[in-house]
């Protein structure tokens, strides 16, 4: 693990906060010089630490107005009939997120994002249930955006 000390880590919280923030605007607002916080920025890239920049969007505003998340059961718990189900969702763009998970009855959850019911019964029964080991599909819609939030609590890093 990299170790951050507390201009890494009010770099980070800046850029989780505003990813678009120029050089000097993070540089003024961490205490530091242009040149250094360009040179942390980098090493925090080049190590890992920052994976990237993305710009989020509005779904509404893009017209994805339902979320579903979906558990998902497999027939076989083997290897390789996970990596053929992880290597099919990753090639679906209404997958938003796909996680492995235990304590529950599924193998898998995922977050869909789709215009409306038609399109998601379109990826659920066309794409999604046809990928090879899928025995079991349970969904819930989103209803409610509560948090909605990609910033990690970053007061658990030492330094």
């Amino acid at each position: 693990m990299t170790t951050l000390d507390r201009y890494d880590l009010n770099i980070l919280r800046h850029l989780q906060d505003n990813g678009s923030l120029s050089n000097q605007e993070l540089a003024e607002r961490v205490g530091l010089t242009a040149a250094p916080c360009s040179r942390r920025v980098k090493q925090l890239e080049e190590e890992g630490v920052i994976r990237d920049r993305v710009v989020r969007i509005n779904d509404r505003a893009v017209n994805l107005n339902l979320t579903a998340l979906l558990h998902i059961s497999m027939d076989k718990h083997i290897p390789e009939r996970f990596a053929e189900f992880e290597q099919a969702v990753a090639q679906l763009p209404e997958v938003m997120e796909c996680y492995l998970i235990t304590g529950h009855e599924a193998d898998y959850q995922l977050k869909v994002v789709v215009p409306d019911m038609d399109r998601y019964h379109d990826i659920l029964l066309g794409k999604i249930t046809k990928i090879k080991g899928v025995s079991g599909v349970k969904s819930a819609f989103v209803m409610r955006k509560v948090l909605d939030s990609t910033a990690l609590p970053l007061g658990y890093v030492k330094h």
